[in-house]
């Protein structure tokens, strides 16, 4: 009997290294990894032209919109470009319009999400007051909780280690993760009266605001409160490599903590920030060589769990304003995160494997993704297909995404996503979405 679909001529990346040969898909997952003339027959035949076939990527880190902020993104958009990227699977978080913070706009956002989306998509939900809402929204599926602590969207008060230990504790008792954002709102907030008072309005004066004391001080603060909590714990976008040793010392106290780090903290830093104006404000801002190099060293040594794109789209008028402070931090990054990583695969500086933990491994572990994350017999028939040796320049103008700039603009790069299959299905070629609108998944966690 045939199977539904055989990729053949690729080079498939296991838990054993790479080989040469093809993948059996039927039913939506994976039914063989194998040499071709042991692969079964198929109804349908991909030609992987010798290219490198990875797990589908994981990106935990997107801000989807769509709703009342669908001018900047919607799940279209949002999925159109995480397939252009490479991504079958994508974790949208809550601070939406209006945000995901009950079991009702838990549910609103699925049903949106539903109709429009072409990659698998999993939901962040804020936390409520009420430890019954979280039980809900965990019985609907959220996947994970998330919490600012710079810019809270509930009224959670983030401020206070009582209501977070509470709040941690609620996740726990469901094996929630809790994603934190790591800045000290009283920090921040100090930092920039002062700067605004002495009339700075510049780049440089945001990243100085947003300093890495407020965010060794917030990293600090949500350890402490998680080891009393029990809590998973996920750190986002970690920008200063300081940040890496007060979290190996809470993993050796026992605490379950994860953090990542995005490509633009990986490879850019405050001087492109000056080079690129406002388009590259995002928050945490950009750091300095120090930083950067440490990051590097950090993930090398697998200290860093995850990389993600924070992708944060804005309309390009809410990037470009006469002050610094009324900037709309962050920027697109699902359409340049893994040719940006796959370069540094191609300079040595990064292996295939390491790739593979931080895009699809450890994503799938840390969030609970049952079925995703590798290509073995009965995962999810989610499939990243790679040329690790195409050369392109960055050019915002092609993205999917309503958001057409990048500090990465005319960056070379090489490696590029060719394909993308989700659940067996051929979403992306070339860059060309084939898939229609709300033909992917809303993943629900059940455990």
């Amino acid at each position: 009997m045939a199977v539904d679909l055989c990729i053949r001529d690729v080079r498939v990346l296991t838990g054993r290294g790479l080989l040469s040969g093809g993948i059996a898909v039927d039913g939506g997952k994976i039914h063989a990894v194998a040499k071709e003339p042991n692969l079964p027959k198929a109804s349908e035949y991909i030609d992987g032209e010798g290219y490198v076939a990875l797990p589908g990527l994981i990106d935990v880190h997107v801000h989807c919109r769509d709703q009342g902020l669908s001018h900047k993104e919607d799940f279209t958009t949002a999925t159109y470009a995480a397939a252009a990227g490479g991504f079958s699977t994508i974790l949208d978080m809550p601070n939406n319009s209006p945000p995901t913070d009950s079991a009702t706009r838990l549910l609103e956002r699925m049903r949106a999400a539903k109709r429009r989306i072409v990659v698998d998509v999993g939901l962040y939900g804020a936390f409520p007051p009420d430890g019954r809402e979280v039980a809900r929204m965990c019985e609907m599926g959220a996947v994970a909780f998330k919490i600012n602590m710079m810019s809270p969207i509930t009224p959670v008060d983030a401020g206070d280690d009582a209501v977070l230990e509470r709040a941690l504790r609620w996740a726990r008792a469901h094996g929630r993760t809790v994603a934190a954002h790591p800045e000290s709102r009283d920090v921040v907030e100090r930092l920039s009266l002062e700067l605004r008072e002495s009339g700075r309005a510049d780049v440089l004066a945001y990243a100085q605001a947003h300093s890495p004391e407020s965010e060794l001080k917030a990293v600090d603060r949500i350890l402490g409160i998680a080891l009393r909590a029990g809590a998973r714990l996920h750190l986002c976008h970690v920008s200063s490599g300081r940040s890496v040793p007060l979290i190996a010392r809470a993993r050796r106290r026992g605490l379950q903590v994860s953090c990542e780090a995005t490509p633009h903290h990986l490879l850019l830093t405050v001087d492109d920030l000056v080079r690129v104006g406002a388009i590259a404000i995002v928050d945490p801002p950009l750091r300095d060589r120090g930083d950067r190099a440490r990051l590097w060293d950090a993930l090398a040594a697998g200290a860093i769990d995850v990389v993600a794109s924070d992708h944060a789209p804005h309309a390009i008028r809410e990037k470009v304003r006469d002050e610094v402070w009324d900037v709309s931090p962050g920027f697109p990054g699902l359409e340049t995160e893994l040719p940006l990583l796959l370069t540094q695969v191609n300079k040595g500086a990064l292996t295939l494997e390491r790739l593979v933990d931080v895009f699809a491994r450890n994503p799938s572990r840390i969030f609970g993704l049952t079925g995703k994350g590798e290509l073995e017999r009965g995962y999810d028939a989610d499939i990243t297909i790679v040329d690790l040796k195409r050369r392109f320049t960055i050019d915002p103008s092609g993205f999917h995404s309503k958001a057409k700039y990048s500090p990465f603009e005319g960056m070379e790069v090489t490696g590029r996503p060719v394909k993308v299959l989700v659940g067996g299905r051929l979403v992306m070629d070339e860059g060309e979405i084939l898939a229609k609108a709300g033909s992917a998944t809303v993943l629900r966690r059940t455990r």
